[in-house]
């Protein structure tokens, strides 16, 4: 019997989430940024990444669920000679983001 209930032209959406991160250590003059946005871009991840005042370094990443967990586990370890002391992440909802940006 067939199951006439299966949409055969239905493509399942894909889950886009956003992770806000601020981390702290030294992540400013060691080319955090920059390297955020090389990782961002190999995982087709939108979003920005800026220096903070205060010394650390903050991101937006928009874009399918294990793509955003990739950079935040990118931002727990960093590029090389960055020292990481703490990872913060905030859930929150998507915008709708199209590109990466540094500012």
């Amino acid at each position: 019997m067939l199951d006439n209930t299966l949409d055969c032209g239905h493509i399942p959406s894909v889950s886009v989430v956003r992770r806000r991160v601020i981390v702290h250590g030294r992540v400013q003059g060691v080319g955090f940024r920059i390297a955020t946005a090389r990782v961002a871009a190999s995982h087709g991840v939108a979003g920005w990444v800026r220096n903070r005042g205060d010394g650390s370094v903050e991101a937006v990443f928009e874009g399918e669920r294990n793509a955003v967990e990739a950079l935040v586990r990118f931002c727990e370890q960093g590029p090389r000679g960055a020292a990481i002391s703490r990872v913060e992440v905030v859930e929150e909802e998507p915008e709708a983001l199209s590109q990466f940006e540094t500012c």
